[in-house]
């Protein structure tokens, strides 16, 4: 199993997977979620109707329509509270990791080789790159030691600040 960088784009990444940081109506929004609904088209939109919406920390998968991705899973990342502390006392920690873990569930089930992560919950909602980053590392490197079809995780990061942080987990 592989964990790799990648800098920008997400909806241009040809991968079996690529993860929406979403909304709970799971029916787009601004940041990553309004990309990829872009970049998707409005089949997208149509399918994503028919999910009734997603909890904080679950995921549910779509097809991919016009992106180079085959399939979207959208997960729906803690609101980070402002709390201090790894996770303040929210039990925020528990729900951004279970965004990784859940998605990558749904990836092994359909059998899936590669999958490209956003920087879930750092946008929007908040939560401390840093924080956020380490947990996602470490929920995905668990998950990797019992991987059966996946390959490759990717981590896509839109910022250099993202990228700095991921870079220096990923060679520590």
């Amino acid at each position: 199993m592989k964990l790799r960088l990648d800098a920008g784009d997400i909806t241009q990444l040809y991968v079996d997977a690529i993860v929406n940081a979403a909304k709970k109506s799971l029916l787009g929004g601004g940041g990553v979620d309004g990309a990829i609904h872009r970049a998707a088209g409005p089949e997208l939109l149509e399918e994503c109707k028919t999910l009734g919406g997603c909890e904080t920390g679950e995921a549910k998968i779509t097809k991919g329509y016009d992106l180079p991705a085959k399939y979207v899973i959208h997960t729906v990342g803690p609101i980070w509270s402002g709390k201090e502390g790894y996770g303040g006392d929210n039990n925020e920690a528990e729900l951004l990791a279970s965004c990784y873990i859940n998605s990558l569930q749904l990836a092994e089930k359909k059998e899936l080789r590669s999958i490209a992560f956003p920087c879930i919950s750092t946008g929007a909602y908040g939560y401390p790159k840093q924080q956020a980053a380490m947990i996602a590392v470490n929920a995905c490197k668990v998950f990797s030691n019992r991987a059966e079809s996946l390959r490759e995780i990717i981590f896509c990061c839109y910022d250099d600040e993202s990228l700095a942080i991921y870079r220096q987990l990923l060679t520590d």
